[in-house]
């Protein structure tokens, strides 16, 4: 069974570059040409459009989703959001799910105590510079709640490989196949290939796509990711967001964002939900840049979408 799922697994990200453009929009979501033409618009203006020169990977596009919850929604439109783009920690967000819908069965619970492996204590040194929480250390005992909130709020690689152990690939990939999230398959986790797991060696990259990642987002604001109870809890972690250096400095003070973001040399991205009490809207973005040149990008978009979906929800 484990070497079928492998072989699954790769085939489907092996495919998922040649078959984006196939990449199913749910029944649920509205499609909008004129709000996806004022999203290129935006696009254009800032530069965002066309390819991207990341190194080894060859040539990249961004992957733009917006998503309207406004009471005639939702209404999907973006730019390229069928295009599966490296996600970096943004696919911790998936790991968390299969944790908390495993929580829901009953199989654990929050409090289950897990002794940290070696090989799965990769940071040197913390993503979120100011954080209290000291680095997870091989032999560190702790339980599945903390490296949870480690993994989202200060998108820790130790918490995650941990958690991806508890999970297991295979199971947290039954999930994304129950949802459709085909071609957005956790296969790797955040270490370097010789220490992966026996199989997984010479495994593709995990990636995803704006559109899934998006979807991902309105299960959980509609409460439908897998369960009430694992929406509101991913919800939570994801309001505890630490790193609110990318679409979060382009949103009005009021503005609250549930959100997720990664970011890996040429990769830049953030995914989440905006509330600012008087519209509500998911904004899902995968960027082929470099942090320092991405982090104005996402400024001015996040300012531009907030500013065109406020205006489009006028009465």
């Amino acid at each position: 069974m484990h070497s079928f799922w492998l072989f699954l697994i790769f085939i489907i990200v092996s495919a998922s570059k040649f078959f984006s453009q196939g990449v199913v929009i749910p029944n649920y979501f509205v499609t909008d040409s004129t709000l996806s033409d004022q999203i290129l618009e935006i696009v254009n203006e800032l530069g965002l459009a066309g390819d991207y020169d990341v190194g080894e990977d060859g040539i990249e596009q961004i992957s733009l989703a917006v998503v309207d919850l406004a009471n005639n929604g939702p209404v999907l439109a973006g730019y390229k959001y069928g295009n599966f783009i490296y996600p970096a920690s943004v696919y911790k967000m998936y790991v968390a799910a299969e944790i908390l819908h495993q929580i829901s069965l009953g199989e654990y619970s929050l409090n289950r105590i897990h002794i940290v492996e070696g090989h799965n204590a990769v940071d040197k040194n913390k993503e979120i510079g100011n954080d209290p929480r000291p680095l997870l250390k091989p032999g560190d005992t702790v339980n599945v709640n903390y490296l949870l909130d480690l993994m989202i709020t200060r998108s820790d690689n130790s918490a995650a490989n941990c958690l991806i152990d508890v999970a297991r690939r295979e199971k947290i990939n039954q999930l994304m196949s129950k949802y459709n999230w085909h071609g957005s398959e956790v296969t790797r986790k955040f270490l370097r290939r010789k220490f992966e797991d026996p199989g997984y060696e010479n495994i593709p990259g995990t990636e995803t796509c704006a559109l899934h990642a998006a979807d991902f987002m309105y299960k959980i604001e509609t409460n439908t990711l897998v369960d009430p109870w694992v929406s509101q809890q991913m919800k939570i972690l994801l309001g505890r967001q630490l790193d609110n250096t990318k679409l979060s400095r382009g949103l009005p003070d009021n503005a609250v964002f549930y959100h997720k973001t990664g970011w890996y040399s040429f990769w830049t991205n953030d995914v989440g939900i905006v509330n600012d009490g008087n519209i509500r809207y998911i904004i899902s973005c995968f960027l082929p840049l470099k942090e320092e040149a991405a982090l104005p990008k996402f400024r001015e978009l996040a300012s531009r979408i907030h500013h065109l979906i406020s205006n489009r929800n006028k009465h």
